[in-house]
């Protein structure tokens, strides 16, 4: 979208007046979507989002661009849950496909590790907010029916991080499509389905969660996996915190499972997801693009040993991923 058709749409939407200026800038992440950040000459500052219909990645990968209409709800569900977990829907045009949202300050939880400002107490507030949403959102009907399919999650998590990677992997197909198969069936609570360090803030009074293209109506046990599969990347990404960020994954661990009592499989499954995710992440449709060939391997390698492990939960997770070496 060019600047003049960016403000064209603001104007159009009521946010910018008729003669009214603005700066726009580009903001980085964006895989599925153009996010422009947006500084009016009345001083107010916006998030513009507008979904893309064939993702940024070497591989083919399309989804949806309707997918837009749900994260508007995730958004407005999430706000009601706690109104300082996730930015205010300012506007919306499905026409267009476009979200414009508040502007919540703080930087991104990725960035702060890469920049060695590790602190597993945030992990923890994190792990507590996903329980909090799970646990207010478990077993709604009412929530439900607003998230009457899960075709984004299955076209943006499922098919990329499951079955695609099935094609490629015969030795671990089987058990990834059975992953694949129960993820489609759990219907518990409303999950956001993108719970990464990129889409976090660290915001004043604690995180914010950004980009929910993925939400449905799911397994919570996915978005704890699909967090906890970044925390063990970043150990093999910043080596010299590593020991920080095992402290995070565990904190984010122990604050959702005391926050959220989950079904006695909980764990197990949990823990068997973060195997999938992890490989998924070095030879699915969304590979973590800060990782070389050689950290690709070590993870290919522990990836494929979690999965193939009988017994395995979030408690002895890290003692066997340290093990590997």
């Amino acid at each position: 979208m060019s600047d003049a058709g960016l403000l064209i749409a603001l104007r159009e939407l009521g946010l910018l007046a008729p003669h009214e200026g603005a700066e726009t800038f580009s903001l980085t992440g964006g895989v599925s979507a153009d996010v422009f950040g947006v500084r009016t000459e009345g001083g107010r500052a916006l998030v513009v989002k507008r979904s893309i219909p064939r993702l940024r990645v070497k591989a083919d990968w399309r989804a949806p661009v309707d997918r837009d209409a749900l994260e508007v709800v995730w958004l407005e569900t999430v706000r009601a849950v706690d109104a300082r977990l996730a930015p205010k829907v300012l506007a919306y045009s499905p026409e267009r496909h476009i979200i414009v949202m508040e502007w919540r300050d703080g930087p991104v939880w990725k960035q702060e590790m890469a920049a060695g400002r590790v602190d597993p107490a945030f992990a923890g507030e994190v792990g507590r907010d996903l329980a909090h949403i799970h646990a207010d959102t478990a077993g709604n009907a009412d929530i439900a029916a607003r998230f009457p399919t899960a075709d984004n999650f299955f076209a943006l998590r499922v098919d990329p991080f499951l079955l695609y990677v099935a094609e490629r992997h015969d030795d671990v197909a089987a058990r990834l499509r059975l992953l694949a198969g129960d993820l489609t069936r759990r219907k518990k609570a409303l999950i956001w389905g993108d719970a990464s360090p990129k889409n976090i803030l660290v915001g004043a009074t604690g995180p914010v969660f950004l980009d929910a293209e993925t939400a449905t109506i799911g397994d919570p046990a996915f978005d704890v996996a699909f967090c906890l599969t970044h925390l063990l990347l970043k150990t093999i990404w910043l080596p010299t915190y590593a020991g920080q960020v095992m402290a995070s994954f565990e904190a984010l661990r122990d604050a959702y499972l005391a926050a959220f009592p989950a079904d006695a499989e909980f764990s197990s499954r949990t823990a068997d997801l973060i195997g999938a995710l992890l490989l998924a992440r070095v030879d699915g449709k969304s590979p973590a693009g800060y990782l070389d060939a050689a950290q690709d391997d070590v993870v290919r390698r522990r990836a494929k040993a979690i999965l193939a492990r009988e017994n395995l939960d979030l408690a002895n997770l890290p003692a066997v991923w340290r093990g590997f070496g």
